[in-house]
């Protein structure tokens, strides 16, 4: 959790040639966060103990088994630490960088989360057949495909050339609100706290569904994840 999310671009000024417009976009990178909250709360809570897109507690995680010497707690850190890379990698391979001519959401932009949707699919598989109680080595294939699946998103949401936008690694992004706060530019923070929310919010639904219904866990990320993509590609479609 280390970037800042500011609500200026440092890319040159966007074509309105796509459907989608920066409100909507708003709403959609929310609950991109929700679907990021969602997921690091299952993976810490059901899945091995580590987080899916916070690297940074990942590699304390790490840091802690090496001193403990849990090996399954280090499988499970070190684990989501490489498959997240994977994915953040993937992602930059599908949605590429900011270009000049972008519209406020670039297709590859949904082509990246079209694939973290797979990714996360073939978790909610793997819950589902194991009854929620997935084995020692289960487990840990689901952390990795989770981890992989927000490393893809992470990356994507580059493609929309707003620096420091981030809807996984959010630390940044609280320090830049109080800071602006306290500067007395609290108008400018909106759209940061609304991510922060969402994120919170994710979280809250993902573990308290791990508490009342284990084996509907996975729904909320994919329902919130495929209504993203299925918006961005209907409304991508309007002139």
């Amino acid at each position: 959790m280390s970037a800042a999310v500011t609500t200026t671009s440092s890319a040159p000024p966007l074509r309105p040639t796509g459907g989608v417009r920066p409100g909507l976009r708003q709403a959609l990178v929310v609950a991109l966060a929700v679907v990021s909250g969602a997921t690091d709360a299952i993976g810490l809570l059901a899945l091995g103990g580590a987080f899916t897109s916070v690297m940074t507690g990942n590699l304390v995680i790490l840091g802690v088994s090496a001193s403990s010497a849990d090996g399954a707690l280090a499988i499970a850190s070190g684990g989501a630490i490489l498959a997240f890379c994977a994915g953040c990698a993937l992602g930059a391979r599908l949605a590429g960088l900011p270009r000049p001519d972008d519209a406020v959401w670039p297709r590859p932009v949904t082509v990246g989360l079209a694939v973290e949707f797979v990714l996360l699919a073939g978790y909610a598989v793997g819950w589902w057949v194991t009854g929620a109680e997935p084995g020692p080595v289960v487990t840990q294939v689901l952390l990795f495909a989770m981890a992989a699946a927000l490393g893809v998103q992470s990356s994507t949401v580059q493609r929309f050339g707003i620096s420091g936008m981030s809807t996984t690694y959010l630390t940044g992004t609280l320090t830049t609100v109080v800071m602006r706060i306290v500067a007395g530019r609290a108008r400018e923070v909106r759209s940061s706290v609304e991510i922060i929310v969402g994120l919170v919010a994710g979280a809250a639904a993902g573990a308290g569904l791990l508490l009342v219904a284990p084996l509907t866990a996975p729904i909320v990320q994919l329902a919130v994840l495929g209504g993203v993509v299925v918006a961005a590609v209907v409304v991508g479609r309007r002139r």
